[in-house]
Parts: structure tokens; C-alpha cells; sequence
């Protein structure tokens, strides 16, 4: 088995005015690089082997920053991690996609259904999984992954048959949530965010 860490990613000037990023690459502002700072000094109690990344630079730096407070050696990118394309909801207030989209399960013409945000990624954390048993077999790793809201969000609702994150709960930034990752298994190890 292979633990890993979800953790999302630091404030973004997009994410204090409620503006939905999607693929759009932000940069973290100065509140988001405290989120990685402090994200970093939980991940601290415990041992990690290695990081990986989303490309987006919001996830990217973000990561940048654990490895280096951490010691670990450079994120690794990898690209089924990044946040969910939003098409043409891309840009807009949440207010806004909500009023013109009804909720985030709607169909929006260029977007990504969060099944396929799900499918994706839990394509590529069994892939770091897969890395890091042939790197360490037979002890488990723990491995770190800098990603986004709307991908923890659909990981927690599949290995939580449904019922987890709660509506209306909020994901915040630089929070961790822990899985565990088997040949074929997905756990959720905590059903809320490590604060």
C-alpha cells in the first residue's frame, strides 16, 4: 500500500474573489504562499518520500514550497492531476456559474463532468502508487500530491461511496486529506481535512 497526502493548493487572487480557475494557470498571491508554509509544517510530523504536482502554477508553486521546506527533492509534474477544465464556466463568479449552470454537477458545454476529474486522477495516483511500491517494496511510502479543490473533491466523493465532502462544505487552501492507495483500491483514511 502507498499513503498519500491530497493537498490543495495555496490562495489565489481567483480563489479570495470566488472566481472559478479551472485551467486558467494563477499564480499564488502572498496568502497562498503561507498556505503552503503552513500546509508544509503539518506535513512535517510525519515522514514523505516524494512529491508530485499538478502543471498549474497555483499547485506548482505551492508544491515548490513543501519540497523545499521539507527537503524532498524536485515536484514531480504530472498532468492527470490538474483541476477540472470548466469550458465555458471558466473565469465566472461562483455566484454566477451557479445562476447560469445550477450546480456543479450540470452539463456545461466544454467542461469536464467530475466523473471524468475522478477517472483521470485516480488513474494517475495509482500510477505514482505503482512508482512508489517498485521504489520501496515491501514497505509502504508516503507520498505527497499538490492538486487542486475540484480533483480532491471527486477522489473524497468516490472512496466515500457518495456521502463525503458534506454540500456546501469547503475545501480550504493548503488543506490535506489522506488516502491510501492499493493495487485496485482507493481508501479515504480521514473524512475531513487535516487542519
Amino acid at each position: 500500500m502507498t499513503l498519500l497526502t491530497l493537498v490543495r493548493h495555496g490562495q489565489t487572487d481567483w480563489n479570495l474573489a470566488r472566481r472559478i480557475q479551472g485551467s486558467t494557470d494563477i499564480p499564488l498571491n502572498d496568502t497562498g504562499r503561507a498556505d503552503a508554509l503552513t500546509a508544509a509544517g503539518r506535513l512535517s510530523r510525519d515522514t514523505h518520500h516524494a512529491i508530485y504536482t499538478s502543471p498549474l502554477l497555483r499547485a506548482r508553486e505551492t508544491a515548490e514550497i513543501i519540497a523545499g521546506e521539507l527537503g524532498l527533492a524536485a515536484p514531480a509534474l504530472v498532468h492527470d492531476v490538474r483541476e477540472r477544465e470548466f469550458g465555458e464556466g471558466e473565469g465566472l463568479l461562483v455566484q454566477e456559474y451557479i445562476d447560469a449552470y445550477g450546480d456543479w454537477h450540470a452539463v456545461v458545454p466544454g467542461a469536464e463532468t467530475l466523473d471524468e476529474v475522478c477517472i483521470r486522477a485516480m488513474s494517475a495516483l495509482h500510477r505514482i502508487a505503482r512508482d512508489a511500491r517498485r521504489r520501496s517494496a515491501p514497505t509502504a511510502e508516503s507520498i505527497i500530491v499538490v492538486t487542486h479543490g475540484g480533483v480532491i473533491r471527486s477522489l473524497i466523493d468516490h472512496a466515500s461511496g457518495g456521502t463525503l465532502p458534506k454540500i456546501g462544505s469547503v475545501l480550504g487552501n493548503g488543506s490535506l486529506h489522506r488516502f491510501e492507495v492499493s493495487p485496485g483500491s482507493l481508501r479515504l483514511l480521514q473524512d475531513v481535512p487535516v487542519l
